[in-house]
């Protein structure tokens, strides 16, 4: 858990420090002023700029992102496809009018034993909702309903540009407060050794800080699982929706946790419940739809 844990937060430093890098190198948000201060109003706009680039970026691009990295094969409803396969894009877009949405979302499938689907994309009118060939010969017609309904719900409810705003923003402090915390650091040198000092002072206190702020990210990821549970369970029926998710703890051990970036929009996870999960334990989601 703490080797996936690990590569979600260094991926997000590696992301802001290169961005930071690059607008550094090209003059942009010189933040220091003459006597050696920091113009804390230029380095918050810097922030915002580094911190929510990286983040805007991976959101324009998930959908595509998403179909690489995991093989998935979009099904078009012109194209030949068999019986499963239009099966289940009639599904997704029956739950999809049922919810509201007047631009269908691209349906598809990605090979993999695990019992699991996901949804993603930049936006309501530009979204996939993907499941694995193991959900689809594991699971029957009512879990199936529950579990597309939880992945419409999470495109309604507009998760995907949530979650990147919620890590634009704590990007922007990390960078802000690194920043910061490194200059104090520096100050306690010679001068020097100040700049070498930075420079390094702000990789640790960037590593520090998205740690604490990846806890803020990862309570956000399992709050709305709940709401797209209810979510669920408005479009396919409660019955459904606690039917999906009593069938999913059959096949928790069968999950994908090593995609990291993926982990996080797919119905289901194996990690145990803890302030790093991403996902709410399967028995608490129940019992919260349960006393609905």
């Amino acid at each position: 858990m703490f080797k996936r844990i690990g590569l979600f937060i260094l991926t997000n430093i590696l992301v802001i420090t290169t961005i930071g890098i690059v607008l550094s190198v090209l003059g942009v948000g010189n933040y220091m002023t003459a006597n050696g201060g920091i113009d804390l109003v230029t380095l918050l706009a810097f922030s915002a700029v580094v911190g929510f680039t990286g983040s805007l970026f991976s959101l324009a691009i998930s959908r595509w992102m998403a179909k690489m990295m995991m093989g998935v094969q979009v099904l078009k409803p012109e194209d030949n496809l068999s019986p499963i396969e239009r099966d289940l894009v009639e599904r997704v877009h029956r739950l999809a009018r049922t919810a509201g949405m007047r631009v269908m979302p691209e349906v598809g499938i990605y090979r993999s034993p695990e019992v699991n689907a996901f949804a993603t994309g930049p936006s309501k009118n530009r979204s996939l909702v993907a499941v694995s060939t193991g959900l689809l010969e594991e699971m029957d017609e009512d879990a199936i309903d529950g579990v597309l309904a939880h992945e419409i719900a999470h495109i309604v409810n507009g998760d995907m540009v949530t979650m990147t705003l919620l890590q634009g923003i704590v990007n922007t402090f990390v960078v802000f407060l690194a920043r910061i915390a490194a200059w104090a650091v520096s100050r306690f040198v010679r001068e020097e050794l100040a700049g070498v000092v930075h420079f390094i002072a702000i990789l640790v206190f960037q590593i520090l800080f998205s740690i604490l702020g990846s806890l803020v990210v990862f309570a956000f990821s399992r709050y709305r699982e709940y709401h797209a549970d209810r979510g669920g369970a408005d479009f396919a029926g409660k019955d459904k929706m606690i039917h999906a998710l009593r069938s999913l703890q059959n096949y928790t051990q069968r999950t994908r946790d090593d995609d990291t970036s993926l982990a996080t929009l797919k119905i289901n996870s194996k990690r145990k419940r803890s302030i790093f999960s991403t996902h709410p334990d399967l028995q608490d989601r129940i019992a919260r739809l349960e006393q609905r």
